[in-house]
């Protein structure tokens, strides 16, 4: 390989484990002991086909120190595996189930069932109040929202989002799961981002958001992102257009969260949505694949050639993904050490997600997935 090109894809790994050292040093960080949180929290919890999830969610959103009004809305998403009948069999005053009715033509699921819990509990809302968003598989620590919150109002902030600590069990969940943080760690400016009112400078996860109740509605709540298959990012994007602020928090000690149980629910749950995470387009995603493979593969492939240039570029890689690792509560070694084999991992994904895109074959819980016919026979769930 020439080996000025190859110079220059080694100094690309290098810069992006300099920019991840940054922003591990810059990231927002809740405290450990945070304030009372004195108005209204009114937490959305969309799910389908999550009884065996559901119960755990609620208790330790129940749990929650620190809030002095708190309110859990369950939407059950057309669950056929009787998980309405798990949530209620809890008994708490501040606890509410509705059903979500199908999705209107042009709503994807997901963002149905959460624009249809925050109408719920619309009728005692204020505009000071606290929405959260959260899915069914995540583990909230005690003082998570309270801590939240407390970021959100110190730096003055519209929306955060606190990255659970991503679990992974077995060699295809250690090799993916981390990639997530890894991506938005090297390659967004943070604090940048936070202020920046260009939507294209946004990174966030659905699987715990939280958001000014005022600012969600200045920007459309979900029925702005009514059709995104990525809706958590596209909220914290519409909250930008509308003057607002924010990004993505640690939230490696507020929760936890084994997103997909094994490969063929991961290969199947990336597969949905991997196509627009990675570029934004279909041809975007096999472009920053294609970018990704010549940053982080092709140095490690000459460095067992005996090139140095390789071998700086796949030890800057390494050193970029443990600082990803230190920064979201992931696993550090020895698993930064296949991070190569993580991205021809992520090749296979972006490229199975874009072929099912074209294709239409895209399927998740039971549904078709293709937003190109949201709301008639498509729908979106996590």
């Amino acid at each position: 390989m020439n080996g000025r090109l190859l110079r220059v894809l080694a100094g690309v790994s290098v810069a992006g484990a300099v920019h991840a050292a940054v922003n591990t040093a810059l990231l927002r960080r809740p405290p450990a002991d945070p304030p009372p949180v004195g108005r209204q929290v009114t937490v959305v919890l969309p799910v389908r086909d999550e009884a065996e999830q559901v119960a755990g969610c609620l208790a330790a959103l129940l749990d929650q120190r620190g809030l002095e009004r708190l309110r859990v809305v369950v939407v059950d998403d057309g669950s056929t595996d009787g998980t309405a009948d798990v949530v209620r069999a809890v008994h708490d005053r501040r606890l509410r189930l509705v059903s979500a009715p199908p999705p209107p033509p042009g709503w994807l699921g997901k963002p149905h069932a959460c624009s249809v819990g925050v109408d719920a509990a619309a009728e005692e809302g204020g505009d000071d109040d606290v929405l959260v968003f959260v899915d069914a598989d995540v583990r909230l620590f005690p003082d998570a929202i309270a801590a939240a919150v407390a970021v959100l109002d110190a730096q003055r902030l519209d929306l955060v989002s606190p990255w659970p600590r991503p679990l992974a069990v077995g060699a295809a969940e250690r090799l993916v799961q981390p990639l997530a943080p890894w991506l938005w760690t090297t390659t967004l400016p943070l604090r940048l981002a936070e202020r920046s009112a260009r939507p294209s400078l946004a990174a966030a996860n659905g699987q715990f958001l939280v958001v000014r109740r005022s600012a969600y509605l200045r920007a459309g709540g979900h029925a702005a992102v009514r059709g995104e298959v990525l809706e958590d990012i596209a909220l914290l994007r519409a909250v930008k257009r509308a003057g607002g602020r924010g990004g993505p928090v640690d939230g490696s000690r507020l929760a936890a969260c084994r997103m997909y149980e094994g490969w063929p629910a991961l290969r199947d749950g990336y597969a949905k949505s991997l196509w627009a995470s990675v570029g934004g387009t279909p041809a975007g995603g096999l472009a920053a694949a294609a970018a990704l493979t010549a940053v982080y593969v092709v140095p490690p492939v000459a460095a067992l050639g005996g090139s140095r240039a390789g071998l700086v570029g796949y030890a800057a890689a390494v050193a970029g993904r443990v600082a990803s690792a230190l920064s979201s509560g992931s696993r550090a070694w020895p698993d930064a050490l296949a991070h190569p084999v993580s991205v021809l991992v992520l090749d296979a994904l972006v490229v199975r997600s874009v072929l099912g895109r074209r294709r239409g074959t895209l399927r998740w819980r039971g549904r078709t997935v293709d937003a190109r016919t949201a709301g008639t026979s498509a729908t979106m769930g996590r």
